[in-house]
């Protein structure tokens, strides 16, 4: 049997612009994580299996009389997708393929299913991509589990960066781009899966980050789960309505984004704190514009909160609920702050950053 596991992930700061290319976001993976095992079939039919997943409700829409189903909050599609194109690859290095059982695990809900918004779809995909490479015995890179990861995500979801992808595969804190899905999307109709899997992929860039000594990164649960792929196709829709303000949004969260860049290169928090305040600023703009909370009144009361006690603090990923984030130092009073969220209906997520070292 082969067991691996790919991280969850938070955004720290970008979301929304990050969609777009030349927009960097800032990333971290956290030590809760998907595992899957992958083990040969006793029989010739193969099964998958997930206690988390079995009980997912479906989304839906009316599109003239018919019902179509959204998958895209559906693990299984994310799973079943990697499978494919990871299979596919292994096929193109001349690997005979076998019937096996794959049990999936995740720590990225809560007790009662609700998701915390740690990415689990891109993690459930990067570890299934890596059990089933280990199953067939494919030495690969983390650029090749991450492209695989990336094309198989981004053929569910269509739409997202792939952030949550690379901060899967290579762990840590990362400075983000996502690559060019005009690009892609023609490739994959014309070019072989190997071929693309070893192109350089255009626009994406994807850089560890070393936090300064003393900073710390706390985690508050608005205990609201939210849906990432809705809140973006609502944004997409109103793209070129907004042109202009959509573009002064892209700017000002790239220069932001760039500053807290430097503020990692020169070990600078209070650098990151400022530009932690600007991007809060900056993403409820973009909220208004759009005519989409982001901000929801629980995530202002856990800024509120840990800016009292001199904490920067931000909403996480594409927000609507899930969770916010908060850059403390030594003049953060933390205990207090976390005794302060509990007082007021907000769970403070113990996690770590995982390195890929630890």
């Amino acid at each position: 049997m082969v067991t691996v596991k790919a991280p969850g992930k938070l955004y720290i700061a970008g979301e929304y612009a990050v969609l777009e290319q030349n927009c960097p976001a800032i990333l971290v993976a956290v030590n809760e994580f998907v595992r899957v095992s992958i083990s040969k079939s006793k029989s010739t039919s193969g099964l998958i299996y997930s206690k988390q997943y079995s009980q997912d409700s479906i989304h839906w829409v009316r599109k003239g009389n018919k019902m179509v189903i959204d998958n895209r909050d559906n693990p299984f599609e994310y799973i079943l997708s990697a499978i494919k194109f990871t299979e596919q690859y292994c096929l193109e290095q001349g690997i005979d393929l076998s019937v096996y059982d794959l049990h999936v695990n995740s720590d990225l809900d809560s007790a009662d299913g609700k998701k915390y918004g740690l990415g689990s779809s891109a993690a459930v995909t990067v570890a299934t991509v890596k059990a089933i490479l280990q199953y067939y015995n494919v030495d690969a890179s983390n650029d090749l589990i991450y492209k695989l990861s990336a094309i198989s995500h981004y053929t569910v979801q269509g739409n997202g960066s792939a952030g949550d992808i690379a901060a899967s595969v290579y762990g840590g804190w990362l400075a983000y781009q996502t690559f060019d899905k005009n690009w892609l999307t023609n490739e994959l109709k014309h070019q072989s899966l190997s071929t693309i899997l070893n192109e350089a992929w255009p626009g994406l860039k994807i850089h560890l980050l070393t936090p300064p000594t003393g900073m710390e990164l706390l985690i508050g649960w608005s205990q609201k789960p939210a849906s990432t792929s809705q809140l973006v196709d609502k944004t997409n829709a109103k793209k070129e309505s907004i042109k202009h303000q959509y573009e002064d949004f892209l700017e000002k969260s790239r220069q932001c984004v760039l500053k807290m860049i430097e503020g990692f290169s020169s070990s600078n928090i209070d650098l990151i704190k400022q530009q932690i305040r600007v991007n809060r600023t900056i993403l409820k703009k973009f909220a208004s514009l759009n005519h989409i909370a982001i901000e929801i009144p629980k995530l202002t009361k856990l800024i509120d909160i840990a800016e009292k006690f001199n904490g920067a603090a931000k909403t996480s990923g594409a927000g609507n609920g899930d969770c916010g984030i908060v850059i403390a130092d030594s003049s953060t009073d933390i205990s207090e702050l976390k005794n302060l969220w509990r007082k007021n209906g907000i769970l403070p997520l113990n996690f770590k950053v995982h390195s890929l070292t630890h």
